[in-house]
């Protein structure tokens, strides 16, 4: 028995967000969960360009790396997570990671760039923590272990 799937009542019940941009860069499709992370409304969001949860500092890097991707239709990001820092609507910083595909023309030109999007923030924070309190550690146990005669 085949089973026929709706693949955006699919997308919209996926825990990660799934943002889709046209070859310009433009927002075209906006999940719930993208919402979730982002803040930002599927209305807020469509039409809009990526620089709406990219960091003023990283826009330009993105930029490159976006047309190039547009240009070549090759990206390391499909199999290989990026985790990078983004905007919530309020302005708070959020680590997020994430995969991108490529959808392309019958004339195998990218036309457009899905990504899907997880939001690490709390994980990014405890990793932080825990580096730190290692450091600490270490630290102490240089300062009490006895000095080596040399």
């Amino acid at each position: 028995m085949q089973t026929t799937i709706d693949f955006h009542q699919l997308v919209d019940a996926l825990g990660d967000g799934v943002i889709v941009c046209d070859a310009a860069g433009a927002i075209i499709f906006w999940n719930q969960s993208a919402t979730r992370i982002f803040g930002f409304t599927e209305a807020d969001a469509l039409g809009q360009s990526l620089d709406l949860i990219i960091p003023e500092r990283l826009r330009q890097r993105h930029w490159d790396g976006y047309h190039k991707t547009m240009d070549t239709g090759e990206t390391r990001y499909g199999a290989d997570v990026l985790r990078v820092p983004a905007l919530h609507k309020e302005g708070t910083p959020l680590s997020i990671a994430f995969t991108v595909a490529m959808l392309h023309t019958p004339e195998n030109k990218v036309s457009s760039i899905i990504a899907i999007v997880r939001d690490e923030t709390v994980r990014w924070g405890e990793e932080r923590a825990l580096k730190a309190k290692v450091a600490l550690l270490e630290g102490q146990i240089k300062a009490s272990a006895p000095a080596v005669a040399q």
